[in-house]
């Protein structure tokens, strides 16, 4: 497995995964060819050095999980950078292989290079499956989130 950089040549297989779940079928547009927001979303994200759109690719070059990093920083913690990490996807057909686990190393990995102090996520309620992964991996279900749609 290969973890890098996203390109938009990878667009369509990232939008796909994220559109093939009971969740994301709701809230995506996945066409060919892809609606031009995507496109624009992906410019501003790749412009922007404090986050980073990743994919991991198999031997084949075939995109099989996507994750984004989110650098923040923060004046609590002593001026601390945090870690969000949205969007983690593992392709339907590679799912409970391992790949979660790999993908979680490595993103607690590039954490402590960036000087990260706190590597935080969300996962939808309606995911208890996943919820339960996160927490074998160590993390802790210690906030309460709260969402606004507009």
């Amino acid at each position: 497995m290969i973890f890098r950089r996203a390109t938009k040549e990878d667009l369509p297989a990232i939008i796909k995964m994220i559109a093939n779940d009971a969740l994301g079928s709701l809230r995506e547009n996945y066409q060919d060819p892809l609606p031009k927001e995507y496109y624009s979303a992906f410019d501003r994200i790749d412009g922007d050095k404090n986050q980073q759109l990743m994919v991991i690719v198999n031997s084949e070059g075939q995109v099989i999980a996507t994750f984004q990093l989110s650098f923040l920083q923060y004046l609590t913690y002593v001026g601390g950078i945090r870690c969000l990490v949205e969007n983690v996807h593992v392709r339907e057909d590679q799912t409970g292989m391992g790949i979660g686990k790999q993908m979680f190393q490595w993103i607690i990995q590039r954490a402590k290079e960036k000087g990260v102090h706190l590597v935080q996520l969300t996962s939808n309620k309606q995911r208890p499956n996943t919820i339960r992964f996160y927490e074998k991996l160590g993390f802790k279900a210690t906030h309460e989130g709260l969402k606004l749609h507009l």
